[in-house]
C-alpha cells in the first residue's frame, strides 16, 4: 500500500545505474538517530527503476504519523539530486509495516555505541485480533553504558515516539532505548 508519493525531476540528468542509486540512498543518515543510515534502520525498503527512468525509492516509517519523514524524504531527495539523478519519487509505504527487527547489526552495534539501548527482537503475532494489555510491559533492558539488566523504564517515550527513556539501577545513568515494534 503506497500512501503517499512525492515527484521532483532535477536537473542535469545523468546515466546511472539503479545500485548506483541505491548506493546513494544507503548513506542518507536519519534525522533523529542521526548515527544509523536510513538503510541500517531499515527505513529504506526499495530503490528501483520506474518505466519512464525514474528512480522510484519507497520508505517505510517506524510508526504512521513519523514526524521525521519529511526530513527522509528531502535528504533522500537532495542526495539523490547531488549525485546528478535526473528524475526522483520518494514514496511512503505502509505496508507491511516497519518492524525493529529489520534494524541490521550494524545498526544496533551503532546504537549501542552512541549510548542507546538496541531494540530485542519483536513479538511475534498470529493473525487475529491484537491482544490488549492494560498493564505496564516489562522487559529486561540490558544498560548500553555498563551492561547491567537491572534497569527500569522512566518514561515510554522518550525524545521519539520509537524510543523509551529507561534507567540503569547499577550504574544510576539514564538512557533511550529503541522499542520493540
Amino acid at each position: 500500500m503506497v500512501s503517499d508519493t512525492t515527484a521532483t525531476t532535477v536537473s542535469d540528468p545523468v546515466a546511472a545505474t539503479v545500485s548506483g542509486a541505491r548506493s546513494v540512498a544507503a548513506t542518507v543518515t536519519d534525522p533523529e538517530l542521526p548515527m544509523l543510515t536510513l538503510d541500517e534502520l531499515g527505513v529504506l525498503r526499495s530503490v528501483d527503476e520506474g518505466d519512464d527512468g525514474r528512480v522510484v525509492v519507497s520508505i517505510t516509517p517506524t510508526y504512521t504519523g513519523c514526524p521525521a519523514m519529511d526530513a527522509m524524504r528531502d535528504d533522500l531527495e537532495h542526495a539523490l539530486r547531488d549525485a546528478g539523478y535526473a528524475d526522483v519519487e520518494i514514496r511512503t509505504v505502509l505496508a507491511p509495516a516497519w518492524s525493529s527487527d529489520w534494524i541490521s547489526e550494524s545498526g544496533r552495534r551503532r546504537l549501542a555505541e552512541a549510548g542507546i539501548a538496541p531494540p530485542g527482537s519483536a513479538r511475534r503475532r498470529r493473525t487475529g485480533p491484537v491482544p490488549l494489555t492494560l498493564g505496564p510491559t516489562v522487559s529486561r533492558v540490558a544498560c548500553p553504558r555498563c551492561g547491567s539488566a537491572d534497569t527500569e523504564e522512566v518514561s515510554r517515550f522518550s525524545a521519539t515516539a520509537c524510543k523509551a527513556l529507561r534507567r540503569c539501577r547499577s550504574c544510576a545513568e539514564p538512557f533511550e532505548h529503541v522499542k520493540e515494534i
